[in-house]
């Protein structure tokens, strides 16, 4: 039975957007393979979205960027994050090494820290990233490009490929690049069920919010209300808004809910933009100019999506009923078909086959 160890970044839930639908297919192809998945982002998301059998390892396998919300970063503790990560960096390649082996890993694919894939290449086992963007092109924007830029970049560029998923970033100057379709796995609109419990009309609107799993809330209670709209709303921000409804309340996945909505409200990001593209969903989005990543994706959203780039302030203070409008008068785009997924899989499945 092969075994196939796959890390996945904490920062943010797109990795995990990328990663599950991967996996699911991959489950249907080898049913037989045994897959551990290492990461920092909590059990009960990863099983909301892996519907594969695995076993879960606690594991901080990446520092990503440090946040102070979800659309700003902490510059300077990020590039001291970094530093103290790289200080010893042998010795922590070679600890990943035999920890790798000790798992009795047969692959590795890492979305997308690199120290899981210079473990597995210091060990000996294949391995394989899969993102829509990479830790070197981030760290270099912000920290520059030094000594600890050309360590990422080695790990990305030794792997067996960098699957990059569409849209993402261009990544050209890596060797092993195998670009890889859209990613995403879409819920089914159950509009009609959501009526019925929420006791809607079928001239209401519901409006998905979303910061993508960055641990930060905007300040609903201080939106005004707009006729005939609702939101939904992760119950941890503990929103008190006359006109939120927490997600958690609602028996449907994240899948469903998002394709049962009128608009998503979010900031630039791999899971949020997809999979509203692919289930027809318009979005409202707050641009994060300063993130490398956002060019790729609000030009393929812009290409194949109803979409309006708002303000941070009018995401803020949620005056967003104009902007509402204008999406509803928007021209709809033909659906994009997710095929990365099973790509991806049939990629990973030859080679665990060998």
């Amino acid at each position: 039975m092969p075994h196939l160890v796959v890390s996945i970044s904490g920062h943010g839930y797109g990795h995990v957007a990328q990663t599950a639908p991967v996996l699911n297919e991959l489950h249907s192809l080898m049913p037989q393979l045994r897959i551990t998945v290492r990461s920092a982002v909590p059990a009960s998301h990863l099983r909301s979205r892996i519907h594969a059998p695995f076993e879960h390892h606690q594991s901080h396998g990446d520092i990503g960027m440090l946040m102070s919300s979800a659309l700003d970063v902490r510059v300077e503790d990020s590039r001291a994050a970094y530093r103290a990560f790289h200080a010893d960096w042998q010795a922590r390649v070679e600890d990943e090494a035999g920890l790798l082996r000790d798992l009795g890993t047969d692959m590795v694919l890492s979305n997308v820290g690199y120290l899981p894939l210079a473990g597995a290449q210091r060990a000996g086992i294949p391995n394989a990233a899969l993102c829509s963007l990479n830790w070197h092109d981030i760290y270099r924007h912000y920290c520059g490009d030094d000594d600890i830029a050309a360590q990422i970049r080695g790990c990305y560029a030794h792997a067996d490929a960098f699957l990059r998923a569409t849209p993402g970033m261009t990544m050209g100057y890596l060797p092993n690049l195998v670009p890889a379709s859209p990613i995403a796995d879409i819920g089914a609109n159950r509009r009609d069920e959501l009526n019925r419990l929420l006791r809607l009309s079928g001239e209401e609107k519901l409006v998905l919010v979303s910061m993508g799993g960055i641990d930060s809330r905007l300040p609903m209670e201080r939106w005004p209300r707009i006729e005939g709209v609702r939101y939904l709303v992760q119950a941890s921000w503990q929103v008190r808004h006359p006109d939120s409804i927490e997600l958690e309340s609602l028996t449907m996945g994240f899948g469903d809910l998002l394709a049962s909505c009128d608009v998503l409200l979010c900031k630039p990001g791999y899971g949020s933009f997809v999979e509203a593209s692919c289930s027809g969903v318009p979005v409202l989005y707050a641009d994060r100019p300063d993130w490398p990543e956002s060019p790729a994706l609000v030009e393929w959203l812009q290409n194949h999506g109803r979409c309006r780039n708002i303000s941070r302030q009018t995401l803020e203070d949620g005056n967003i009923a104009t902007e509402m409008e204008r999406l509803r008068e928007m021209a709809r785009s033909p659906t994009p078909v997710p095929s990365g997924g099973e790509q991806v899989a049939k990629w990973l499945s030859a080679r665990l086959e060998i």
